[in-house]
């Protein structure tokens, strides 16, 4: 499983942050980071999800409400949002 963030599109609600640790605040920016990711696009940032923080990674995409998280699977199909 991977997940793609969209920091450009991010409004700084930092529920990510409470679902999954693999966010945390960047208060400097009023955004949130993905930690150990690496930009894929201009502002778009991706890492590979570990398989027990898979359901920690899909509640952070289901409750970001600007849908700034994608999640897509083994196979590059896209399940959220």
């Amino acid at each position: 499983m991977r997940v793609e963030f969209d920091e450009d599109t991010c409004i700084g609600m930092y529920q990510c942050v409470a679902e999954w640790d693999a966010f945390e605040k960047d208060k400097a920016s009023g955004k949130a980071i993905l930690e150990d990711s690496e930009e894929v696009k201009d502002g778009v940032f991706a890492r590979e999800v570990p398989e027990d923080a898979e359901l920690d990674a899909k509640f952070a995409a289901r409750t970001c409400p600007v849908d700034a998280i994608r999640i897509y699977d083994d196979d590059g199909e896209q399940l959220i949002p």
